[in-house]
């Protein structure tokens, strides 16, 4: 499995942005918690699926499947 950060670099500052602006919580998502925490829950689900590859929900990572 491999993550990386998406290749528009434009979004990677973006997003990179947001996430310092709140404290390193998804700046997608209106409320804080430990689920929505970078990375946030859904990925971290989504990246324990071998069959799963795409982005995160914010467009910051991509995994590419083996």
């Amino acid at each position: 499995m491999a993550i990386r950060l998406n290749e528009d670099e434009a979004v990677v500052q973006q997003v990179q942005e947001g996430l310092k602006a709140r404290d390193g919580y998804c700046p997608c998502v209106l409320q804080k918690s430990e689920d929505t925490k970078c990375m946030c829950r859904e990925f971290r689900e989504q990246i324990a699926d071998p069959e799963f590859e795409g982005y995160c929900h914010c467009m910051l990572y991509y995994k590419e499947k083996d």
